[in-house]
């Protein structure tokens, strides 16, 4: 288990680039003031780790709250991610030139694939994902990242991805709560040397009415969301809890306090199923 003591201690990824071991998330943060304000108070909440997308769509504002938080650019720890409709080598290595225009850095910590089989590759996912990878790992070289990794792939892409590899890809962001713990995909990456990050940590809203964590948390005297962050930590994922709420943004924070207890962490990882599962990367419609 990794050092759990704040926000601020990392995990060490497989090139040696340390990772705080929670982020702040901001998928379905909308763009503009909501996203820049909830990114700045993240970071005076003490967050060093932000997550974005181009998905997402608020890359800029994103920027704005870390320029507005006046910490230096070596102080926090920056992710954003390629999206499906630039897989290949030339327009992933447009992408990340967009990205970084609109996060106004010259570098992210970490680029991520987002999807390891869109509509769009479908048919040729394969060589599509090896031309690709080609490409972050020039951007790896290039310093425009300064590690590299995927996002939603299963066994079966990263098996692939390992054939024409020359640097494996560094984390794995995926769906993972305790109502989908992902086993084959999480000890595959934690016997290659790929750190397992969790989006969606606390699922849909729907974790929150699970019968046996609202017990438990009320045991532990934390909220449920405190209780599954920390279930998270303890299995060494690193979580990306995302609110706009300043106060929630600090509890979410608040996770070094109390340890849940071998019994309690096996009732936890049994829940599958209890508030969705993850989407198939190979048939999501995108």
């Amino acid at each position: 288990m990794a050092h759990l003591t704040k926000l601020t201690d990392t995990y060490k990824l497989s090139n040696g680039v340390e990772i705080p071991i929670v982020g702040f998330g901001t998928w379905q943060t909308p763009s503009g003031e909501v996203a820049r304000q909830s990114v700045e108070d993240a970071l005076k909440a003490g967050y060093r780790h932000i997550d974005t997308a181009a998905a997402y769509g608020n890359e800029q504002s994103v920027g704005d709250g870390l320029k507005a938080s006046g910490l230096n650019r070596h102080d926090f720890f920056l992710t954003t991610k390629l999206w499906n409709d630039s897989h290949s080598y030339d327009k992933a290595m447009a992408a990340i030139d967009d990205s970084l225009t609109k996060l106004g850095t010259d570098y992210v910590d970490l680029y991520l694939i987002h999807w390891g089989n869109p509509v769009a590759t479908r048919d040729h996912w394969q060589d599509a994902n090896a031309e690709t990878w080609r490409a972050m790992e020039d951007i790896l070289k290039s310093g425009k990242a300064r590690a590299i990794g995927v996002s939603n792939y299963r066994v079966k892409h990263l098996e692939e991805l390992k054939k024409t590899a020359n640097t494996m890809p560094m984390v794995n962001q995926m769906f993972l709560n305790p109502s989908d713990m992902q086993p084959e995909v999480t000890e595959w990456d934690a016997k290659h040397g790929l750190l397992n990050e969790a989006y969606s940590p606390l699922g849909t809203g729907k974790i929150f009415q699970v019968p046996e964590l609202k017990k438990m948390a009320e045991r532990y005297g934390k909220s449920v969301a405190q209780l599954v962050l920390r279930w998270s930590l303890q299995n060494d994922f690193l979580p990306l809890p995302k609110s706009v709420h300043a106060s929630r943004i600090e509890e979410n924070g608040q996770l070094f306090d109390f340890e849940i207890s071998h019994h309690d962490m096996e009732i936890i990882d049994g829940l599958r199923g209890v508030a969705g599962l993850a989407n198939d990367p190979d048939t999501v419609n995108f």
